[in-house]
Protein backbone atom coordinates (compact mmCIF):
# COMPACT_ATOMS: atom_id res chain seq x y z
CA UNK A 1 0.00 0.00 0.00
CA UNK A 2 1.50 3.41 -1.10
CA UNK A 3 1.99 6.45 1.30
CA UNK A 4 -0.89 8.86 1.48
CA UNK A 5 1.09 11.22 -0.12
CA UNK A 6 1.37 15.44 -0.68
CA UNK A 7 2.33 17.63 -3.54
CA UNK A 8 3.97 21.25 -3.25
CA UNK A 9 4.89 22.95 -5.80
CA UNK A 10 6.84 26.18 -6.71
CA UNK A 11 5.82 28.66 -8.42
CA UNK A 12 7.71 28.39 -11.62
CA UNK A 13 5.83 26.88 -15.11
CA UNK A 14 8.67 23.96 -15.68
CA UNK A 15 7.25 22.96 -11.85
CA UNK A 16 3.43 23.66 -12.24
CA UNK A 17 3.11 21.85 -15.51
CA UNK A 18 4.82 18.77 -14.43
CA UNK A 19 1.77 18.86 -11.26
CA UNK A 20 -0.45 18.85 -13.55
CA UNK A 21 1.12 15.73 -14.75
CA UNK A 22 1.53 14.17 -11.80
CA UNK A 23 -2.02 15.22 -10.33
CA UNK A 24 -3.31 13.36 -13.15
CA UNK A 25 -1.59 9.86 -12.54
CA UNK A 26 -1.13 9.84 -8.55
CA UNK A 27 -3.83 9.99 -5.76
CA UNK A 28 -2.62 13.28 -2.98
CA UNK A 29 -3.97 14.20 0.38
CA UNK A 30 -3.73 17.72 2.21
CA UNK A 31 -0.76 18.26 3.90
CA UNK A 32 -1.50 18.19 6.77
CA UNK A 33 -2.58 14.23 6.52
CA UNK A 34 0.59 13.41 4.48
CA UNK A 35 2.50 10.75 5.16
CA UNK A 36 5.05 11.99 2.63
CA UNK A 37 6.14 15.42 0.59
CA UNK A 38 6.32 15.40 -2.71
CA UNK A 39 8.38 18.80 -4.09
CA UNK A 40 8.43 19.99 -7.22
CA UNK A 41 11.11 22.98 -7.93
CA UNK A 42 14.80 23.77 -7.19
CA UNK A 43 17.19 23.94 -4.69
CA UNK A 44 15.71 27.16 -2.66
CA UNK A 45 11.73 25.62 -3.04
CA UNK A 46 13.34 22.05 -1.09
CA UNK A 47 14.80 25.11 1.87
CA UNK A 48 11.59 26.85 1.66
CA UNK A 49 9.50 23.53 2.23
CA UNK A 50 11.63 22.13 4.96
CA UNK A 51 11.32 25.56 6.78
CA UNK A 52 7.66 25.11 6.19
CA UNK A 53 8.13 21.97 8.24
CA UNK A 54 10.24 23.66 10.83
CA UNK A 55 8.07 25.98 11.90
CA UNK A 56 4.81 24.09 11.87
CA UNK A 57 6.69 21.32 14.07
CA UNK A 58 6.22 18.95 11.84
CA UNK A 59 8.45 16.03 10.71
CA UNK A 60 7.24 14.45 7.40
CA UNK A 61 10.21 12.92 4.71
CA UNK A 62 10.44 14.97 1.96
CA UNK A 63 11.22 13.83 -1.84
CA UNK A 64 11.92 16.20 -4.49
CA UNK A 65 12.03 16.24 -8.20
CA UNK A 66 14.43 18.71 -9.53
CA UNK A 67 12.92 21.25 -11.90
CA UNK A 68 15.07 24.47 -11.32
CA UNK A 69 18.78 25.15 -11.96
CA UNK A 70 21.27 23.27 -9.78
CA UNK A 71 18.93 20.51 -7.65
CA UNK A 72 21.56 19.65 -5.18
CA UNK A 73 18.71 18.63 -3.26
CA UNK A 74 16.78 17.44 -5.82
CA UNK A 75 16.33 13.58 -7.57
CA UNK A 76 16.09 14.02 -11.32
CA UNK A 77 12.38 15.07 -12.60
CA UNK A 78 10.32 11.45 -13.79
CA UNK A 79 6.68 11.43 -13.94
CA UNK A 80 6.87 7.24 -14.12
CA UNK A 81 7.24 4.49 -11.19
CA UNK A 82 6.79 7.36 -8.83
CA UNK A 83 5.39 4.67 -5.86
CA UNK A 84 8.23 2.60 -6.63
CA UNK A 85 10.60 5.52 -6.16
CA UNK A 86 9.04 6.58 -2.86
CA UNK A 87 9.18 3.21 -1.65
CA UNK A 88 12.82 2.34 -2.42
CA UNK A 89 14.08 5.58 -1.50
CA UNK A 90 16.96 5.91 0.90
CA UNK A 91 16.47 8.41 3.72
CA UNK A 92 19.04 10.80 5.12
CA UNK A 93 18.75 12.76 8.20
CA UNK A 94 19.92 16.49 8.23
CA UNK A 95 19.59 18.80 11.37
CA UNK A 96 19.08 22.02 10.90
CA UNK A 97 21.49 25.04 13.30
CA UNK A 98 19.87 27.14 15.47
CA UNK A 99 20.30 30.93 15.41
CA UNK A 100 19.92 33.17 18.35
CA UNK A 101 20.50 36.59 17.69
CA UNK A 102 20.41 39.90 19.35
CA UNK A 103 20.60 43.14 17.54
CA UNK A 104 21.87 46.52 18.64
CA UNK A 105 18.65 47.57 19.83
CA UNK A 106 18.42 44.29 22.16
CA UNK A 107 15.57 42.75 20.65
CA UNK A 108 16.16 38.78 20.41
CA UNK A 109 15.56 36.72 17.37
CA UNK A 110 15.84 32.73 16.64
CA UNK A 111 16.01 31.27 13.28
CA UNK A 112 16.49 28.32 11.99
CA UNK A 113 19.19 27.44 8.99
CA UNK A 114 18.67 24.20 6.96
CA UNK A 115 22.49 25.40 4.83
CA UNK A 116 24.40 27.79 6.92
CA UNK A 117 24.92 30.95 8.67
CA UNK A 118 25.94 33.51 7.32
CA UNK A 119 27.74 36.79 8.64
CA UNK A 120 28.11 40.02 6.13
CA UNK A 121 28.96 43.45 6.89
CA UNK A 122 26.39 45.89 5.98
CA UNK A 123 28.70 48.35 4.38
CA UNK A 124 32.51 49.43 2.66
CA UNK A 125 34.04 48.99 6.63
CA UNK A 126 35.22 45.58 6.89
CA UNK A 127 33.80 43.36 9.66
CA UNK A 128 35.46 42.90 12.97
CA UNK A 129 34.20 39.79 14.62
CA UNK A 130 35.38 37.79 18.09
CA UNK A 131 34.92 34.19 17.55
CA UNK A 132 34.13 31.92 20.16
CA UNK A 133 34.09 28.25 20.14
CA UNK A 134 32.73 26.50 23.58
CA UNK A 135 33.26 29.77 25.84
CA UNK A 136 36.58 29.90 24.72
CA UNK A 137 37.57 33.28 22.72
CA UNK A 138 39.20 31.27 19.69
CA UNK A 139 39.85 34.66 17.46
CA UNK A 140 39.71 37.83 19.59
CA UNK A 141 39.69 39.84 16.31
CA UNK A 142 38.64 38.57 12.81
CA UNK A 143 38.58 40.93 10.09
CA UNK A 144 36.87 40.27 7.04
CA UNK A 145 33.93 40.63 4.54
CA UNK A 146 31.86 38.03 6.87
CA UNK A 147 32.00 34.36 8.10
CA UNK A 148 29.99 31.37 6.79
CA UNK A 149 28.55 28.04 9.70
CA UNK A 150 27.78 25.63 7.69
CA UNK A 151 26.10 22.09 8.03
CA UNK A 152 27.13 18.90 5.94
CA UNK A 153 24.25 19.90 3.66
CA UNK A 154 24.96 23.14 3.40
CA UNK A 155 28.97 22.83 2.88
CA UNK A 156 28.55 22.41 -1.10
CA UNK A 157 26.53 26.07 -1.54
CA UNK A 158 27.55 29.09 -0.22
CA UNK A 159 30.36 27.39 1.94
CA UNK A 160 32.15 25.86 -0.87
CA UNK A 161 31.75 29.05 -3.26
CA UNK A 162 34.32 31.07 -0.64
CA UNK A 163 36.53 28.21 -0.64
CA UNK A 164 34.88 26.01 2.36
CA UNK A 165 35.46 22.31 2.97
CA UNK A 166 33.07 20.34 2.22
CA UNK A 167 31.83 18.12 4.51
CA UNK A 168 30.75 14.48 4.53
CA UNK A 169 27.12 14.03 5.34
CA UNK A 170 27.53 11.88 7.94
CA UNK A 171 30.50 13.42 9.69
CA UNK A 172 29.03 14.93 12.42
CA UNK A 173 30.96 18.30 11.39
CA UNK A 174 30.46 21.91 11.06
CA UNK A 175 32.44 24.16 8.29
CA UNK A 176 33.64 27.41 9.85
CA UNK A 177 34.76 29.99 6.69
CA UNK A 178 35.73 33.05 6.42
CA UNK A 179 34.95 35.50 3.47
CA UNK A 180 37.77 37.40 2.16
CA UNK A 181 39.62 37.75 5.94
CA UNK A 182 42.42 40.18 6.38
CA UNK A 183 43.36 39.21 9.90
CA UNK A 184 44.74 36.75 10.68
CA UNK A 185 46.30 36.76 6.96
CA UNK A 186 46.57 33.07 7.75
CA UNK A 187 43.37 31.70 8.99
CA UNK A 188 41.30 29.88 6.13
CA UNK A 189 38.56 28.25 8.32
CA UNK A 190 38.02 25.86 11.07
CA UNK A 191 36.48 22.05 10.90
CA UNK A 192 34.52 21.79 14.39
CA UNK A 193 32.41 19.01 15.90
CA UNK A 194 28.63 19.58 15.09
CA UNK A 195 28.41 19.46 19.49
CA UNK A 196 30.26 23.11 19.60
CA UNK A 197 28.89 25.67 20.66
CA UNK A 198 29.64 28.82 18.78
CA UNK A 199 29.23 32.29 19.59
CA UNK A 200 30.20 35.73 17.48
CA UNK A 201 29.97 39.34 18.81
CA UNK A 202 30.19 41.88 16.05
CA UNK A 203 32.96 44.72 17.10
CA UNK A 204 33.08 48.43 16.61
CA UNK A 205 29.50 47.53 15.89
CA UNK A 206 28.01 50.83 15.12
CA UNK A 207 30.84 52.03 13.32
CA UNK A 208 31.09 48.21 11.74
CA UNK A 209 27.43 46.74 11.34
CA UNK A 210 27.59 43.31 10.55
CA UNK A 211 23.66 40.97 9.26
CA UNK A 212 23.30 37.60 10.33
CA UNK A 213 21.56 35.23 7.97
CA UNK A 214 20.37 31.67 8.57
CA UNK A 215 19.54 30.35 5.25
CA UNK A 216 17.30 33.40 3.60
CA UNK A 217 16.03 35.16 6.63
CA UNK A 218 18.13 38.23 7.49
CA UNK A 219 18.72 39.95 11.29
CA UNK A 220 20.87 43.46 10.47
CA UNK A 221 22.78 44.89 13.00
CA UNK A 222 23.14 42.20 15.16
CA UNK A 223 25.28 42.16 18.40
CA UNK A 224 25.83 38.99 18.99
CA UNK A 225 25.37 35.85 17.62
CA UNK A 226 25.06 32.06 19.24
CA UNK A 227 24.89 28.90 17.01
CA UNK A 228 24.61 25.36 17.66
CA UNK A 229 22.89 22.35 16.06
CA UNK A 230 19.39 21.02 17.03
CA UNK A 231 18.76 17.87 17.17
CA UNK A 232 15.80 18.13 18.00
CA UNK A 233 14.75 19.42 15.25
CA UNK A 234 16.04 16.71 12.19
CA UNK A 235 14.64 16.86 9.14
CA UNK A 236 14.38 13.70 6.37
CA UNK A 237 15.11 13.84 2.91
CA UNK A 238 14.57 11.01 0.36
CA UNK A 239 16.94 10.56 -2.47
CA UNK A 240 16.79 7.69 -5.06
CA UNK A 241 19.40 5.36 -3.81
CA UNK A 242 21.48 5.49 -7.28
CA UNK A 243 21.29 9.28 -6.59
CA UNK A 244 21.67 9.80 -3.11
CA UNK A 245 22.81 13.31 -1.67
CA UNK A 246 25.77 11.74 0.35
CA UNK A 247 27.54 10.01 -3.15
CA UNK A 248 26.97 13.61 -4.32
CA UNK A 249 28.63 15.33 -1.74
CA UNK A 250 31.47 12.93 -2.21
CA UNK A 251 31.82 13.52 -5.62
CA UNK A 252 31.40 17.38 -5.96
CA UNK A 253 34.93 17.19 -4.53
CA UNK A 254 35.68 16.02 -7.78
CA UNK A 255 34.38 18.44 -9.95
CA UNK A 256 36.89 20.68 -11.85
Amino acid sequence: MSQLRALVVSPTEPAQLAADELREAYEWVPLEQAEAIVALGGDGFMLQTLHNLLESRRSVPVFGMNLGTVGFLMNDWRRERLDERLARAKPFKVSPLKMNAINAAGERFELPAINEVSFLRETRQTAKLEVTVNDRVVLPELVCDGLLVATPAGSTAYNLSVQGPILPLGSAMLAMTPISPFRPRRWRGAILPDKARIAIRVLEADKRPVSAVADQREVRDVARVEIEIDHHRDLTLLFDPEHALDDRITMEQFVA
